[in-house]
């Protein structure tokens, strides 16, 4: 079952969401796919809950082909990849990454429990995202490769949704989005295009939390 939450606490939001080259569009609601949504395998091991707040969101890309194939069980498809990719190659527990963004704009739980901490807006479920970051810093992951090209409007006003809503949750200022690279050196996530858009990204969230 999808859950469905209004966004800003139960308030429909006056902002507008502005993607590439789309018109304006207004954001009432935050569907995020959970864990059971999508077919995720159980974690290898429970995952760690910290009852503190994080201090940023994290902007990933997955580096992955810029499909186009934008439908909902597309999106699933790719969370299992991820998982599977994480679990079985990286070693971890899980995913790492607490969230995804989909090409088709379609919210995914990444790791298990960050739906639930999100909605509380008191804990956070340790990541493994980025070396120093997987306590304070909410990871989302969007799907595809930004080094030469912007992301889908889709993509982009889901992006704005979930981090207002996250920045409001968590009272995160909008202007502690930051990207992958700012925080670890040794890569280019969240590729060129999307990294030059963080400022955008910040100003547009700080516009929907009024």
């Amino acid at each position: 079952m999808v859950r469905r939450r209004t966004l800003l606490g139960g308030v429909a939001a006056s902002g507008l969401l502005l993607g590439f080259g789309a018109a304006p569009a207004r954001a009432a609601l935050l569907p995020i796919r959970t864990c059971d949504d999508w077919g995720a395998r159980p974690p290898s091991s429970p995952t760690t809950v910290l009852h503190q707040q994080p201090e940023r969101i994290l902007v990933h890309h997955t580096a992955t082909e810029n499909v186009t194939d934008y439908s909902e069980a597309h999106a699933h498809e790719h969370a299992r990849w991820i998982q599977n990719h994480h679990m079985d190659d990286n070693g971890w527990i899980d995913s790492g990454q607490h969230f995804t963004n989909s090409r088709g704009g379609f919210l995914l739980e990444g790791r298990h429990g960050s739906l639930d901490a999100l909605h509380a807006g008191d804990r956070i479920v340790q990541g493994a995202h980025c070396p120093g970051q997987n306590n304070i810093a909410i990871g989302i992951e969007n799907e595809g490769l930004y080094t030469s090209e912007e992301p889908r409007p889709e993509q982009w006003d889901s992006l704005v949704s979930f981090c207002a809503y996250t920045c409001e949750q968590y009272g995160i200022p909008p202007t502690a989005i930051d990207g992958h690279r700012d925080h670890y050196a040794d890569t280019q996530c969240p590729g060129d295009k999307l990294y030059a858009a963080l400022p955008r990204l910040r100003e547009e969230v700080a516009r929907v939390l009024g």
